[in-house]
């Protein structure tokens, strides 16, 4: 038996990390799993064991759709309750719940068998539906359920026990059975109304016969067997069930006006949520409804592709334009939103706008790579006019370099200090010269330069320099990224090279240490980096281990392994020593160097020792509500969490946003990406020039193209 504890040292296993190892461990011939659950979901299914035997879950803590989409020779008995879509779309496991189930159990269920314990919740059954080519589907519930139950029911049995129930006026809820078309339900206690359409009838001896059969193998499962007795008087049963083509009655439909009056909304299935006054409009109208007009309101909201961007970037825009034949101008428009369109865009960014892309449902997505790296070399002249305000930024990482590029652009003066000899952050010190154009990166930075933002490198920002900082300007920004290598306690763990240390020494032109034999800790992308940047300096051989299945990006896992290297996992870490690293189970991997590559967090050792200073987990900054950490001090990037390259950007976007509120003497608004664009047409005019050349604003709606 596998146990599977989801909770250590106070962190919770996600959803996807234990239907991981759960799929895992069946693929390796695993059967039988105790888990001990946080909440997690889909616990169950589908899943099927390489030789055809039966997987067997004991649960505890479960949290929504347990046995979700379940296959036969699969048995799952959940401890206590949990809650909604018990069994939805069971395809034919066996699920015992000891308590109480949420909504919707056995919502969809086409096969196998759902046991419970106790109460389920509203809609309880619907949809139900019985493939006559395999076992019906059954659902048994030992008390009572909620409303809305078995609606839309096309097939299966359920039995609902009323057990425990003589306070309720109906233990099917109110409005059972609506839509259902098929199946049975057997029920014992008080029901209220129920559809014209549907028939409550007495057990035959095929009923009674299907109980008796059923009825131990419910009790035994949900441990009552004590209530057999009890519920085996088969005369205090009924069962409830849907005409059948040739008893319904040719029906004679009235008249709209006399359908819309009865059936549509008095007592129709619809009544608790349209409202109607019955007025009938006439030819002309004058009045409220006079004005009431359609209207198209979808520019409130961001397109599927703005949605998924953490920049923000509104690609519909940009493609509305090309499409008017306004290409300098589309290539402009993503320079409002970020100075790094070729360089992560359209080199690194693993492009979520794209999976967003409703268009990939029809043919493919839009290629936001290739239109980004058309945007590398455009340039806009500086700005002429001058808000007569400063800000310094701490750290020259995209973070930084995006609140100084939106800064400027809106007036301020901007000066941008780093600790490294040349400004870029990961861009330039971390990220492999073989995975991004240093000509397309040059480019992009010089391009910032341009407009005016000063770069101060070479410079450490310690307490004294950090004062100095923010008495010289209206307002400061910490973006100093993320740069000290994150480990854990292990043994030996004094032996280990840090992944961040070794890729900037490469970047730097140096030849840094590497092993023949070179086991790395960390599947993420930067892991990669650093096993690939290992075989790029000699190393002979490179293993990856990770603890989960790496969450590198495909294309950074291929290209590992067109060099050779090999990814373990899962693989606990416990011990590194001269001749390599010893997992917790006792493996044995040899090497002569183990590089540690499992993330980094900020140095902000500069930042006075202030308890109005508030940090998660002592190492990264939580910002108040206006993005403030001190009165005039803001904080951006990887300095309040870790994340991908296009997370930082928008979070700077959003930030150099509030700081020119801030500078402006304007309320601090709380800004989402797509909520405020840069008004070219003010910046035009500030400039003395025309504005159409800048920007057009273009709502994705307002063009009224069925593309968008």
């Amino acid at each position: 038996m596998l146990k599977i504890d989801t909770i250590k040292n106070n962190e919770r296993m996600s959803t996807q990390d234990l239907l991981l190892a759960i799929e895992d461990a069946v693929k390796a011939g695993e059967t039988d799993f105790e888990i001990a659950a946080s909440g997690q979901h889909d616990i169950g299914g589908p899943l099927w064991h390489p030789d055809g035997k039966t997987l067997k879950f004991h649960v505890t803590n479960a949290g929504q759709r347990v046995g979700s989409m379940c296959l036969p020779n699969t048995e799952i008995i959940v401890e206590g309750s949990t809650s909604a879509d018990v069994g939805w779309l069971n395809a034919g496991g066996l699920i015992t719940v000891k308590g109480d189930a949420g909504d919707t159990a056995g919502h969809c269920s086409a096969g196998g068998k759902i046991y419970i314990g106790g109460r389920a919740g509203t809609r309880t059954g619907s949809l139900m539906k019985h493939d006559p080519l395999y076992e019906e589907p059954e659902l048994w519930v030992l008390k009572n359920v909620g409303s809305f139950s078995f609606e839309f029911m096309g097939g299966g049995r359920a039995v609902v026990c009323g057990v425990d129930c003589a306070e309720f006026s109906s233990i099917l809820g109110e409005r059972a059975c609506v839509g259902m078309v098929g199946g049975i339900v057997y029920f014992r206690g008080k029901i209220s109304d129920y559809p014209a359409d549907i028939l409550c009838l007495d057990l035959d001896e095929d009923d009674i016969n299907f109980l008796k059969g059923g009825m131990n193998h419910f009790l035994n499962a949900i441990e009552k067997s004590e209530l057999i007795a009890e519920l085996s008087d088969w005369r205090e049963w009924k069962k409830l069930r849907p005409l059948t083509f040739e008893e319904k009655k040719p029906q004679v439909l009235p008249d709209l006006a006399a359908f819309r009056k009865k059936d549509w909304v008095k007592g129709g299935i619809f009544s608790d949520v349209a409202v109607d006054d019955f007025n009938v409009l006439t030819t002309v109208n004058r009045g409220l409804y006079r004005l009431r007009v359609p209207s198209w309101d979808n520019a409130k909201f961001s397109a599927p592709c703005q949605f998924f961007c953490p920049t923000g970037i509104p690609t519909q825009k940009r493609l509305a334009l090309l499409r008017q034949g306004k290409v300098e101008d589309a290539l402009k428009l993503v320079l409002d939103y970020t100075p790094f369109p070729a360089s992560v865009c359209g080199t690194l960014c693993p492009n979520p706008c794209m999976e967003g892309c409703t268009r990939g449902s029809i043919d493919e997505p839009i290629k936001i790579g290739e239109l980004g790296l058309e945007s590398a070399r455009i340039e806009i002249d500086a700005p002429k006019f001058s808000t007569g305000k400063k800000v310094g930024i701490i750290g020259g990482g995209v973070a930084g370099l995006t609140a100084a590029w939106q800064l400027i652009l809106r007036g301020h003066e901007v000066t941008v200090y780093d600790e490294a000899a040349f400004i870029g952050g990961k861009l330039a010190q971390v990220i492999p010269h073989s995975r991004i154009s240093q000509e397309l990166l040059k480019a992009e930075l010089k391009r910032i330069e341009n407009i005016g933002v000063k770069f101060v490198t070479n410079c450490k920002v310690d307490a004294a320099k950090f004062n100095e900082i923010c008495n010289e300007y209206d307002a400061v920004l910490v973006s100093a990224g993320g740069h000290k290598a994150r480990y854990f306690n292990w043994d030996g763990a004094d032996k280990l090279t840090f992944g961040v240390d070794f890729l900037k020494a490469i970047n730097r032109g140096e030849k840094p240490f590497v092993g023949k034999n070179v086991v790395v800790i960390g599947g993420g992308n930067s892991g990669m980096d650093v096993a690939t940047s290992a075989y790029e300096q000699g190393a002979e051989s490179v293993v990856v281990v990770d603890v989960v299945k790496p969450a590198a990006f495909p294309k950074e896992i291929r290209r590992l392994e067109n060099f050779g290297g090999k990814i373990i996992y899962p693989f606990m870490t416990k011990k590194i020593t001269d001749d390599g690293i010893y997992s917790d189970d006792g493996r044995f991997i040899a090497a002569d160097q183990v590089i540690v590559s499992i993330g980094e967090e900020p140095v902000l050792d500069f930042l006075p020792n202030d308890e109005s200073i508030k940090k998660f987990r002592g190492s990264w900054l939580i910002p108040d509500a206006e993005k403030k950490i001190l009165p005039k001090v803001f904080a951006a990037g990887d300095v309040i969490k870790p994340g991908r390259l296009t997370d930082a950007i928008g979070d700077a976007r959003k930030t150099a946003l509030m700081i020119n509120q801030f500078l402006n003497n304007e309320n601090i608004d709380k800004i989402s990406n797509a909520a405020i664009t840069l008004d070219f047409s003010k910046f035009m005019a500030r400039q003395k020039g025309p504005a159409s050349r800048w920007y057009e604003k273009c709502h994705h709606c307002d063009l009224h193209d069925p593309m968008h």
